[in-house]
């Protein structure tokens, strides 16, 4: 099993998410969080003065599948977070030892 972590623009999670629906991905969480990777922040100008925003708002979805469904996952979320631009995000891949359901006390990939 692995966890799929993704750190995606807040405007392309709506596309993300129908890309997921679209290739049967049932279950994700979803967080707002806050970064910054080589974009270095946005500088922005308010009433003459320039100022900088070091911490860009961004979406981090994650998901547990099995082996053979990382691929088909990480396809989607390329396609819907893709924008061509500097802060498209990252996909962060990590094995998972083990899952277990606690309303049946499922554990594995069972309970995935």
């Amino acid at each position: 099993m692995k966890s799929i972590v993704a750190i995606i623009r807040q405007e392309k999670y709506q596309d993300v998410k129908k890309a997921l629906i679209e290739v049967g991905c049932e279950g994700m969480n979803v967080t707002e969080v806050k970064g910054r990777g080589s974009q270095r922040g946005i500088k922005e100008t308010y009433r003459g003065s320039s100022y900088c925003i070091d911490l860009i708002p961004k979406t981090r979805i994650e998901i547990v599948v099995k082996d053979e469904g990382v691929d088909t996952i990480v396809e989607a979320i390329k396609k819907g977070a893709y924008t061509g631009n500097i802060g498209d995000g990252k996909i962060f891949i990590y094995p998972i030892d083990n899952v277990i359901r606690i309303r049946t006390g499922e554990e594995g990939d069972r309970a995935v």
